[in-house]
């Protein structure tokens, strides 16, 4: 069978993280507005902001997809009919699919928008290739496999589903204890539904067992003394796999994170564009790479690596038991914003005349490069410039000033506006990182992680 290119689909969270996806390689990105998708934590998109974000897309040529992907109650189906008209009156760049897996809201947006090209979302329980040939009929052009499949389950689904329909695969990102992410615990515990975008991700949490005739006496259930996370799963890569992935007929691989942060996705859009790219050039480039894919994917948060249930299901050693921490080598600081050349700022001087010497402001020129700080770093730091063509600059921090162009040595101060003056030039969208210490390359997880 000829090899197919498959797309690269990135998630984001916001216009700012949709623009790095779309920099650092991606051929489609996937977002979620204001309603009616599995990301309720999310920033989201507003319409004007998701207007601006595709049409920055469409200028780079990379597709968007909107998600529309819960589980709906009766309340949901009015405004879901006016978001499907609004999202089909967007000018004039409307969203390039729909990601759906409810039956209802599926029929609803046909209504609507008769000729919206829709995807079956991995939430609709997809694992046999009936399923995808019922929805074909439905109209859907694509389908997001379970991740519960393994890659022969997939070869059998590509060879009985028509040639010209999609199969979209999770290749990276967060696994769920649940069957295809359809899980009751967050609503159980907290009144969080994660069928309607809001869990608060309990399968990372740990637990003990109570005896029913001694409340209150919690037994631990552990591997060590530090206790069992029993319900927490390491993240899926699939970097080594790529000859396999595309053997199997995947038109596009899926990258999990739509709560990930503009670094996370860099990182990983880099590195599996260039994956992807070396493999499409030869197999032995791509091998040979596969060290710096490693590295470079190791550069983001992750709870260590599985391949999931692509070569059989899993067993004990896809789990984590001893804690929820993950792996966190890299702090991000900024994406850049803005250069401005010729940029005056005051610098004190010294004169000297007649009666010694006297302090005096003067005027000069510097390039100078914005961000919005999301950590903390210092003048003089050693900090690395992240660029869309797969290189990373190390570079001095050799002044930095506030939004008034007042110089500064910190930036203490969350999404602080910072202007720096750098010894190597950054270029627009290049990401600044830095090291983590030795001390905080692994930390506990938060909501906002995902």
């Amino acid at each position: 069978m000829e090899r197919k290119k498959p797309e690269l689909l990135i998630p984001a969270s916001s216009l700012e993280v949709l623009k790095t996806a779309v920099i650092f390689g991606a051929d489609a990105v996937y977002i979620g507005g204001e309603a009616f998708g599995l990301r309720a934590k999310a920033k989201n998109f507003s319409m004007e902001e998701m207007a601006e974000g595709i049409a920055f897309a469409h200028a780079h040529k990379v597709k968007v997809y909107v998600t529309a992907n819960i589980l709906a109650h009766n309340d949901d189906l009015e405004g879901a009919a006016a978001y499907f008209e609004e999202l089909k009156n967007m000018k004039p760049d409307a969203p390039d699919a729909l990601i759906i897996s409810d039956p209802g809201m599926f029929t609803i947006a046909r209504e609507v928008w008769e000729d919206v090209e829709i995807h079956i979302s991995t939430q609709a329980n997809n694992t046999n290739y009936q399923t995808y040939l019922f929805w074909w009929k439905m109209g859907a052009k694509r389908v997001v496999s379970a991740r519960e499949l393994s890659l022969k389950e997939i070869c059998e689904i590509r060879d009985h589903i028509p040639a010209e329909m999609e199969i979209e695969s999770f290749v990276h990102g967060a696994m769920c204890i649940s069957y295809s992410g359809r899980c009751l615990l967050s609503n159980y515990f907290t009144g969080r539904d994660a069928n309607q975008g809001a869990c608060t991700h309990p399968c990372r949490w740990k637990y003990a067992v109570v005896e029913e005739k001694r409340p209150g006496e919690y037994l631990p259930v552990y591997e060590n003394e530090r206790g069992t996370y029993i319900f927490n799963s390491k993240d899926l890569c699939m970097i080594e796999y790529l000859p396999e992935i595309v053997a199997a007929g995947i038109d596009s691989l899926k990258i999990e994170g739509r709560m990930k942060t503009a670094l996370y996705v860099a990182t990983v859009a880099r590195t599996y564009r260039k994956a992807i790219d070396d493999y499409f050039t030869s197999e032995e480039t791509y091998r040979a790479n596969m060290d710096w894919y490693k590295a470079e994917i190791s550069k983001c948060t992750y709870r260590k690596f599985t391949t999931g249930f692509y070569f059989g299901k899993p067993d004990e050693n896809t789990q984590i038991y001893d804690n929820n921490t993950y792996v966190n080598e890299y702090i991000y600081l900024g994406i850049i914003e803005e250069i401005r050349e010729h940029a005056v700022i005051e610098q004190a001087a010294a004169k000297q005349d007649g009666g010694g010497v006297q302090p005096q402001n003067v005027s000069v020129e510097r390039t100078l490069a914005r961000t919005t700080q999301r950590n903390k770093f210092s003048v003089g730091e050693t900090i690395e410039i992240m660029k869309p063509d797969g290189t990373n600059q190390l570079t001095e921090v050799l002044a930095m000033y506030n939004g008034e162009l007042e110089p500064v040595e910190s930036c203490p101060h969350s999404r602080q506006v910072i202007w720096l003056e750098l010894s190597k030039q950054p270029e627009r969208y290049d990401i600044l990182r830095k090291k983590a210490d030795n001390g905080t390359n692994s930390r506990k997880r938060s909501s906002n992680d995902e």
